[in-house]
């Protein structure tokens, strides 16, 4: 679960959010919708804890972010995967080591960490360019090696921040059928876009933002809305 309770988040004076609440159960999938600057990236950095509130509680589960420990913040990354618009993989590693290098640094051995990656692979339908570059690879193919690497670690929230904002349609349609598929195993995902298009054509919960204040909340997945 996590929870905004009246939740603001300011830079330099001025609000980014202002006075949001909401509740995410988990395994629920969630849009986070509005226009650029309506908030949409802070409610992901507070849920990941790249920002702190400036006023307000958001809880992860039972953890407080902003009174979290130092030696929980790890496992708070670990529980918590991110994807964003620009993929953020690592040039000059294989698409199999990118997808290695997060189990790698949590020290697993070879063999576990090759059956993972392998398992991944199939589940993104990419085993065959496990030895291309992402260079080598189409924005759409690139997004999904993303969305594998956030995943090998098996978090259980996903956050995807604009992830089809540079694609085609056939490829953002690809990236969203992958997330579904994650959310269908038990993944909570939360996707934050301005792209009206993708998030009308589907029947997830949609949380609108606009100049940083929850403006709609409607339609969970069990199709009970919920209007604010």
């Amino acid at each position: 679960m996590i929870s905004f309770h009246k939740v603001t988040k300011q830079y330099n004076g001025q609000p980014a959010i202002a006075e949001v609440s909401l509740e995410i159960p988990d395994s629920e999938f969630v849009f986070v919708v509005g226009p650029s600057g309506a908030g949409k990236s802070t409610i992901l950095k507070l849920i990941i804890r790249e920002e702190l509130p400036s006023r307000g509680k958001v809880f992860v589960d039972e953890w407080d972010i902003a009174n979290l420990s130092d030696q929980l913040i790890p496992h708070l990354r670990r529980k918590v995967g991110t994807v964003f618009q620009d993929f953020k993989l690592l040039p000059q590693r294989t698409v199999y080591e990118n997808i290695a290098f997060p189990l790698e640094i949590v020290g697993l051995g070879d063999a576990e960490i090759d059956s993972n990656v392998r398992e991944v692979l199939e589940l993104i339908n990419l085993a065959g360019k496990a030895d291309h570059f992402p260079q080598q690879l189409s924005g759409g193919e690139a997004q999904k090696v993303a969305i594998a690497r956030a995943m090998i670690l098996r978090p259980e929230i996903l956050l995807a921040d604009e992830p089809t904002g540079n694609l085609d349609p056939q490829s953002a349609w690809e990236i969203m059928q992958l997330l579904a598929k994650l959310n269908d195993l038990g993944t909570t995902v939360i996707m934050a876009t301005h792209n009206m298009d993708i998030s009308s054509s589907l029947p997830h919960r949609k949380i609108h933002l606009m100049e940083g204040r929850l403006v709609k909340d409607t339609k969970d997945k069990k199709g009970k809305k919920e209007e604010n």
